[in-house]
């Protein structure tokens, strides 16, 4: 099993967790992005590598709503 599929819960759990520390209103921010990538690497430092492009790793995320609306979206 690799990685990437061993940490998946460890790892939407830390993203969780940073989300709820550093996510203060309804819209996303670069440096929330960044955080998001330092848990990722921290779990699964393979992944992170093996889909950077020019040095970033891809990465997109969506702020949803108690409704289940998407509130704010930040990708790179």
């Amino acid at each position: 099993m690799i990685a990437t599929g061993h940490n998946n819960m460890a790892m939407n759990r830390a993203v969780l967790q940073v989300a709820r520390h550093f996510v203060k209103a309804d819209k996303l921010e670069e440096p929330m992005l960044n955080r998001v990538e330092a848990v990722i690497r921290c779990y699964d430092p393979c992944l992170s590598c093996s889909t950077h492009a020019l040095g970033k790793m891809p990465l997109e995320l969506q702020l949803v709503g108690p409704d289940g609306n998407i509130v704010d979206r930040l990708a790179r």
